[in-house]
């Protein structure tokens, strides 16, 4: 009878097997498919691949269950076969391995490194439901895969824990040895899983063999546990439509023995590795005798779980006062100014002149707005700041840029001194001038928020130190012209929470909902910048009342407008904006004026307009 798992890494160095998902892609199965699904509609073939890394040396097959959850299955509508597949995938996995291997019952993240996109009690619940049909089929252990943080791997050890005493693998993804997702050093994030009853405590995926032979060096002598190691087949490489891992079985084979020599007890591989791969790791380890493990070795203490409190401590009492601080002492007026369509600039950079000149306190720059390509608000916000020393408030859409694009602009940002910025969701990319193009949406408005929050305390978005923190002061857009303002209110608060520093409404259009906005909003201890767009004629009045999302008008301001074209409805356009201004005043000390087709004028009009309304003489903060 074999041992088991507890008894056989304690005295061996285990063969793990190789990558499922990538190896089934280099068989012809697409990307876009479930590959879980197979284990019901191609039982055969997940056999087949299992064999194939038994017949050279694995003797621990991970079932091919990695996103066999609830959630990542509802993607292809197959929620409800979540036992299903999972059942499946063991029992595959144990025809193949045979009476003297082994099956560990994968299940990998499902946030995956987007710290909030699942809810903690969803998470429970979905894990909970894979993990007890991977047990209710008789694995000899589960394996916790590809985790970013400490928080959700906890999470998912806990409802392991809940239903078995059966041997735990927990696995993080690491970039570099550095942190957590979640701000934990590699010493604090498994000294807490192994005090939280993990059993074998390692990485895989994101990096190849020297990258997580630097995490477990990084570990030092405090291996008071096993650790099991599955490197990438290097850095995946794009080449005509194809990708593709550099990394070679010989040289898996040569590290495979440095593993063995730190101190590790399963070696595998994960993306991009074949049965080659696993074939040289077997070779290189046949007849290795490793030390015993010293469980007298205590990891380090962890620290308290590191908090962001969206703070600049960095920033020195003498710089120059924020869009917040002006708001929160007098009338303040941002004004939008939309970046041009085509390469002609010069017409932009009058207006923000002229606006300068009738004292805005900064000009904000959409994101390619309504979907539509414009010139880059970054390299336009430079422009301003060091053409004009106005202060530059830049939006940034979730829907342009995933995860590293994100981070990579902002850090940007940072590099050319823009402080101020407006988290937004973007319209989607098919209602757009390229319908073709595609919507990342890797964060939400909420996680882009806290995430910029995040680069504030010198953290980036992997958990990597930055060396320096950055000084982001991010606003949060609000559209009041719902029909529920209260729940409108509630996930305006979800925001607040995530980080936000100030609010920017869409346009409002009706004086009693400036009241109701006001009302509404009256707990908030956060500054509300209440949005004004002076209409520019009749037609633009009905567009913008019937297609435009988050804008309603009144029928009071659209009755005025009717048939106004020209001079005469820009004219009409701004007497209704200073009336709403005149009312918005009373309750908000931030206006926010938007442009309309680039007549600036009228903006400057608005503007000079809350300056005399509100008796100040214009000396507006510009940058030296």
């Amino acid at each position: 009878m074999k041992p088991d798992l507890r008894q056989a890494w304690e005295n061996n160095v285990l063969i793990g097997d190789g990558a499922m998902g990538t190896f089934l892609y280099q068989m012809g199965f697409p990307v876009g498919i479930s590959y879980e699904e197979l284990n019901l509609t191609a039982p055969e073939v997940i056999m087949d691949v299992h064999r194939r890394y038994v017949e050279v040396g694995a003797q621990v097959l991970e079932s091919n269950t990695f996103s066999a959850n609830f959630d990542k299955l509802s993607k292809y509508g197959l929620e409800t076969k979540v036992e299903e597949i999972n059942r499946a995938g063991v029992r595959i996995a144990r025809d193949a391995a045979g009476p003297d291997g082994y099956v560990l019952g994968a299940v990998g993240s499902i946030r995956g490194g987007k710290r909030t996109n699942v809810s903690t009690k969803r998470l429970k619940i979905y894990f909970e439901q894979q993990i007890a049909a991977l047990l209710a089929e008789g694995v000899d252990g589960i394996l916790l895969e590809s985790f970013y943080d400490v928080e959700e791997l906890s999470i998912a050890l806990s409802r392991v824990r809940k239903l078995s005493d059966l041997p735990v693998i927990c696995q993080f993804a690491v970039e570099d040895v550095a942190r957590t997702l979640d701000g934990y050093t590699m010493t604090e994030a498994l000294h807490i899983l192994q005090q939280e009853g993990a059993d074998v405590i390692g990485f895989n995926c994101r990096t190849g063999p020297n990258g997580m032979m630097r995490a477990v060096e990084s570990l030092g002598d405090q291996l008071g546990v096993p650790v099991s190691v599955f490197p990438n087949a290097g850095v995946a490489d794009y080449v005509d439509g194809e990708v593709r891992y550099t990394a070679t079985p010989e040289y898996f084979g040569t590290m495979a023995l440095r593993f063995a020599d730190l101190g590790v007890r399963i070696v595998g591989g994960c993306c991009g590795t074949t049965p080659e791969h696993i074939k040289e790791i077997s070779k290189a380890l046949t007849g290795y005798v490793p030390n015993p493990i010293d469980k007298n070795r205590v990891l380090a203490s962890p620290a308290p779980r590191v908090v962001y409190e969206h703070t600049n401590d960095n920033v020195e009492d003498d710089r120059e006062p924020t869009i917040v601080d002006l708001v929160k002492q007098r009338h303040t007026v941002i004004v939008e100014l939309d970046p041009p369509r085509d390469l002609d600039i010069n017409k932009f950079m009058l207006g923000a002149e002229a606006l300068k000149k009738a004292g805005c306190d900064a000009l904000t720059l959409a994101d390619n707005s309504l979907a539509v390509t414009r010139m880059s608000n970054m390299a336009l916000g430079y422009l301003i700041q060091d053409q004009t020393g106005m202060r530059p408030l830049i939006h940034i859409a979730c829907r342009d840029r995933n995860l590293i694009g994100t981070q990579s602009h902002l850090m940007g940002f940072d590099a050319l001194g823009i402080d101020h910025v407006l988290a937004v969701t973007g319209d989607p990319a098919k209602f757009g001038d390229l319908p073709g193009s595609s919507s990342v949406y890797d964060l939400t408005s909420f996680e882009i928020i806290r995430m910029i929050k995040q680069l504030n305390d010198g953290i980036a978005f992997s958990g990597k130190p930055l060396k320096q923190k950055a000084n982001f002061v991010v606003g949060a857009a609000f559209n009041p012209n719902v029909k529920h303002l209260d729940k409108a209110v509630q996930r305006l608060e979800k925001k607040i929470a995530a980080g936000a520093d100030y609010i920017m409404t869409q346009p409002v259009y009706d004086p009693k909902l400036i009241s109701s906005i006001k009302e509404a909003t009256a707990h908030l201890d956060m500054p509300i910048f209440l949005g004004i767009m002076p209409l520019a004629s009749g037609r633009n009045a009905e567009y913008l009342h019937n297609e435009v999302p988050g804008i309603q008008l009144s029928e009071e301001v659209r009755a005025r407008m009717v048939g106004l074209e020209g001079e005469e409805g820009r004219a009409m356009g701004v007497t209704i904006a200073k009336e709403l201004i005149d009312e918005a005043m009373k309750h908000f000390n931030g206006i926010y004026i938007m442009t309309p087709f680039m007549f600036y004028g009228m903006s400057v009009e608005l503007t000079e307009y809350v300056w005399k309304r509100s008796g100040r003489e214009v000396t507006p903060l510009f940058r030296s």
